[in-house]
């Protein structure tokens, strides 16, 4: 990353801010954009000149572009554009979903990745070159995981990266997705309603309850996802564009021998009975 320059949505707190610290550790210059101003400037303020906050609702066009704006201004280019910032959306089934909060889901998650890529893409296309990272989920690859609006809505960023990644080959630019499992941030707060000075505890304790749900055995981490954007942001990955590069401890794949056998048991243990009662 040395010498390069990203914009990075969401990155006050959770997988932006990790991809933030790790962008900069390996000599890159980043915008930090959030809507949270304090630990954002606060961010910023601990890593230096090489990084810079604006504040940014990514669901208002007009905030996107001044932080491209800014990206440019600042140090003359663009190699990375992280679309990251996100919320867990509206959790109702379709039959009770109020519209309003479908469509509030649908413009924080999907058109500010559009958004994101439509103003970073002319930059990218004057230097002829960049990358383009949006961060989807598992819950795009499996339905039901999470809730529909989620799921539907983190399922049409991974189609978008696809198009888009078409759209912009030509130009020099990539363009592709990650889609973690369960990470310890504090979205799980943000979706509860708590108040964000329980970051710390959130994260903890998601942490300790998201192991079993992995394959691997572990939590996702932040600096999980922060090393997979970095990967697809450099030039080793110069032949990598259209991708969802799943990042889920197994998550995905389906279940292990010990899981499955867990799911199986009780019809199992009912067939044995029966066949005992039979005999």
């Amino acid at each position: 990353m040395q010498g390069k320059v990203a914009v990075i949505t969401g990155g006050a707190s959770g997988i932006g801010k990790r991809t933030v610290e790790r962008f900069l550790e390996e000599g890159g210059r980043a915008v930090v954009a959030d809507i949270q101003d304090a630990a954002g400037e606060r961010l910023c303020e601990t890593l230096g000149p090489a990084a810079r906050f604006v504040h940014c609702d990514v669901t208002r066009e007009e905030e996107v572009a001044a932080a491209v704006a800014l990206a440019e201004s600042s140090w003359g280019r663009l190699d990375l554009m992280f679309n990251n910032a996100g919320r867990p959306g509206v959790p109702d089934p379709i039959e009770t979903m109020p519209t309003e909060g479908w469509d509030a889901t649908m413009a924080v998650l999907v058109r500010s990745v559009m958004l994101g890529i439509k103003h970073a893409a002319p930059v990218m296309t004057r230097q002829g070159s960049g990358a383009i990272v949006n961060t989807a989920s598992v819950a795009g690859l499996i339905p039901g995981s999470t809730a529909t609006a989620y799921s539907v809505a983190k399922s049409a960023v991974i189609q978008l990266t696809k198009c888009a990644a078409l759209e912009l080959a030509g130009h020099g630019i990539r363009v592709n997705c990650i889609c973690p499992g369960v990470i310890a941030t504090p979205i799980f707060g943000r979706s509860a309603g708590l108040p964000t000075q329980l970051d710390a505890k959130v994260a903890e304790e998601a942490s300790r309850n998201a192991a079993a749900m992995h394959p691997i055995g572990r939590e996702g981490r932040a600096e999980d996802i922060a090393e997979g954007v970095l990967y697809l942001a450099d030039d080793r990955a110069g032949f990598v564009t259209g991708i969802a590069l799943t990042i889920d401890g197994g998550l995905a794949a389906g279940m292990t021998p010990a899981q499955r056998a867990a799911l199986w048991a009780p019809l199992r243990g009912a067939v044995a009975a029966l066949a005992e009662d039979a005999g």
